[in-house]
């Protein structure tokens, strides 16, 4: 079976995304790449990156609007989830890095 394609977006892809992106990096079930919504970000989002994702986690609300405005299309069948994490973290925070721990093998459906 091959490696499930995770794709974490955030405003800027400084600290929130990248940080879920490093949580999954080492797991042999996954492949994990980051991106951010600004034209600012460090890796801003963009349609190769939505189709090559089999799951979309994003951080908040707003990001989820602005790839439903840019990406409808490419967004129909996939599952995209809202993590509801504020932008209150640095990059590897110990508490963002739980929250991911805690939260994403629930979506994805699989143990670490």
């Amino acid at each position: 079976m091959s490696a499930t394609k995770v794709l974490f977006i955030c405003s800027r892809n400084q600290w929130r995304s990248p940080t879920g992106e490093r949580v999954l990096k080492s797991h042999p079930d996954y492949q994990t790449r980051s991106a951010g919504t600004s034209p600012k970000a460090r890796n801003t989002v963009n349609a190769s990156m939505i189709q090559w994702a089999d799951v979309i986690f994003v951080m908040e609300n707003k990001h989820q609007d602005r790839l439903q405005a840019r990406f409808s299309k490419l967004l129909k069948h996939k599952p995209l989830h809202v993590l509801d994490i504020p932008d209150e973290y640095q990059f590897m925070d110990p508490e963002l890095v739980s929250i991911f721990e805690d939260c994403l093998f629930d979506y994805l459906g699989k143990e670490d």
